[in-house]
């Protein structure tokens, strides 16, 4: 049983909402504090934006492509509570192609992926805390001083003494409105719209390719970002499974198209843009709506001691997998102060 210490004068009951980085981080290090602490996740396993998709002979990336720890506490925070085997540095030739077509290589800052899938680091992170995934929050219901989370199916969660929301701001706008909290969800309401949507495709290649690189952004009418992720430490090496990421405007122009036309389409822009002729034998297709934040200039975090509510994520921080674990550790300092 967790009890409250000489840094935690009083335990708190504390709802994470959200099993991204940000949620994670946050759970993880309020329940070092002593609080009491649940993490509740729409989907059927954690990890938000590090998203892994099983494909035959392992899995494909399809959020993140890889992640900085520019920040020493976040490689400490890795080393200890997902363990320094979960992943690892991705030594890939990265360029960046400009719109005239010329190429040029990235910084070398060092980059890391989870090994052998990014889902790898949020499973490992998830083993520090109370779980319930399968579980779609609506609204939060005001019970006296403390919260209860009511699911879609209507059934009530807690009670906790606080709420901590790690979604895209869009969704934790919905939340906030359906829980009658119009205020809050206004402060947020100009950065629900700054989150960038993108098709993500897939494709295997029985022979390998080598188009000059590994990693690819791109200043280009289709294409945001291309990646060989067979290239990736601990990836399975029959054949390569490439990643395309659609840029932000042409996803908005195809969001309601039919992913197999998706697909057809970024087939078709990534063998003119690398001068291939090869055809996929397989592929898979995936739409975020909101993937990346447009803009960096971001509060870290947002706390309403007033409501015992708070929100992080990369959104908030830069975006990124670092700015959420950055934003969430912002916040535990708000709520602690």
């Amino acid at each position: 049983m967790i009890s409250a210490n000489h840094s935690t004068p009083t335990l708190r009951r504390i709802a994470v909402i959200g099993s991204g980085m940000a949620g994670l981080t946050a759970a993880i290090q309020l329940s070092k504090r002593g609080h009491d602490v649940s993490v509740f996740e729409k989907s059927r396993g954690p990890g938000g934006r590090l998203s892994s998709k099983r494909v035959t002979d392992g899995a494909v990336d399809f959020g993140a492509q890889y992640f900085t720890a520019q920040d020493a506490g976040f490689r400490r925070f890795l080393d200890e509570y997902a363990g320094p085997g979960t992943y690892g540095h991705w030594p890939a030739r990265f360029v960046f192609q400009r719109k005239d077509g010329s190429r040029e290589t990235f910084p070398q800052d060092e980059r890391f992926v989870g090994v052998p899938r990014m889902t790898a680091v949020s499973r490992a992170l998830s083993a520090h805390v109370k779980l319930q995934a399968g579980t779609r929050i609506r609204n939060l219901a005001r019970k006296d001083s403390t919260w209860d989370l009511v699911t879609v199916d209507g059934d009530r969660l807690g009670p906790f003494d606080r709420v901590i929301l790690t979604v895209p701001p869009a969704q934790a706008s919905d939340i906030l409105l359906e829980s009658g909290l119009a205020d809050l969800a206004g402060r947020i309401e100009r950065m629900a719209g700054s989150l960038l949507p993108c098709w993500a495709v897939a494709l295997h290649y029985r022979e390998p390719l080598d188009p000059g690189f590994d990693g690819l952004r791109c200043e280009h009418p289709v294409f945001f970002w291309i990646g060989n992720n067979t290239s990736k430490p601990g990836r399975p090496s029959h054949g390569q499974w490439w990643m395309l990421h659609a840029d932000p405007d042409w996803t908005r122009e195809h969001l309601d198209t039919p992913a197999e036309e998706v697909f057809r389409k970024l087939k078709e822009a990534f063998s003119e843009l690398a001068d291939i002729a090869a055809e996929p034998d397989d592929w898979l297709a995936h739409r975020w709506l909101y993937a990346r934040s447009e803009h960096n200039d971001r509060p870290g975090s947002l706390w309403f001691a007033d409501h015992g509510i708070g929100l992080a994520g990369d959104w908030l921080s830069g975006g990124r997998v670092e700015g959420a674990y950055l934003s969430a550790s912002d916040l535990v300092c708000a709520m602690e102060d």
